[in-house]
């Protein structure tokens, strides 16, 4: 797990989707990120009519995917962000979205509770000061032995990354040992992404602070378009990387909630 170097910003998500939610959409890390996400739910054995919750939804690219990809499932989404939130809904009118804070646990839909057989939290726990309370939080709307996919970033963070609000960068060691801590059984702990998705984050290190201003909302500058351009050239390239090398630079696990070990914790606590 890497430590940024100098102060990370405050998170604020009702602009991030403002400002970001375009270059997110086309962002190839991104896509390859929620392709990986289904890819190991499937083989996890998710088919047919299962309930997936998608924990932190973000602006709903994730959840778009996970019904193209499992058109028979009932897929849910919880998001700190009202305009989170409204993207999602007018993005994917087949899923169920929730504003809540999974940091307080009372504000959680009821309606939810131990619903998930599957979940995925993809690109969520590099943001929080306290993850293994997001998870054990979340935790209360996965059934037991349910299947959670994980994602987050491994490799060094650039100026980007720190604008947006990372806190660290994971290891499979280190996401193995927050999700143990935190409730889970870890049945695959690893990287994906080598070559190209550690080139593609090499070109968003070098480009350092500029970046926030390529991919902005409002941008239409040259440096938006060399952006979008270098989206588009990695995009195809990234079908070409590898899960399970332990040299890329993105981080991903797959594990199963113990619901009843979580519970004795509590009445013994």
């Amino acid at each position: 797990m890497t430590n940024p170097s100098t102060e990370v910003a405050r998170d604020d998500w009702e602009g991030h989707w403002r400002d970001y939610d375009q270059a997110a959409r086309h962002n190839p890390a991104q896509r390859y990120r929620r392709q990986i996400a289904c890819r190991l739910l499937e083989r996890a054995g998710c088919a047919g009519d299962v309930r997936i919750l998608d924990i932190g939804s973000g602006q709903g690219d994730l959840a778009l995917d996970l019904h193209r990809n499992f058109p028979t499932a009932q897929i849910a989404g919880l998001e700190l962000s009202a305009r989170g939130v409204e993207i999602s809904r007018e993005k994917v009118p087949a899923a169920q979205f929730f504003q809540c804070d999974l940091l307080e646990p009372a504000a959680g839909p009821n309606a939810l509770r131990a619903w998930a057989g599957y979940a995925v939290c993809s690109e969520v726990l590099e943001h929080l000061d306290h993850p293994a309370a997001f998870l054990q939080s979340a935790g209360q709307y996965l059934a037991a032995r349910s299947v959670l996919v994980v994602t987050v970033p491994g490799g060094p963070q650039s100026a980007f990354d720190l604008h947006i609000g990372h806190r660290r960068h994971f290891t499979p060691g280190t996401l193995r040992a927050l999700l143990e801590n935190s409730g889970f059984t870890v049945e695959l702990a690893t990287t994906a992404g080598f070559p190209f998705f550690n080139l593609y984050r090499l070109t968003v290190i070098l480009r350092g602070r500029h970046l926030i201003a390529d991919v902005d909302h409002k941008s239409q500058g040259w440096t938006s378009w060399l952006a979008r351009a270098v989206m588009a050239l990695f995009r195809p390239l990234f079908a070409l990387n590898i899960l399970g090398t332990r040299l890329g630079w993105q981080t991903v696990a797959v594990a199963r909630w113990n619901a009843e070990t979580r519970q004795r914790d509590s009445v013994t606590a």
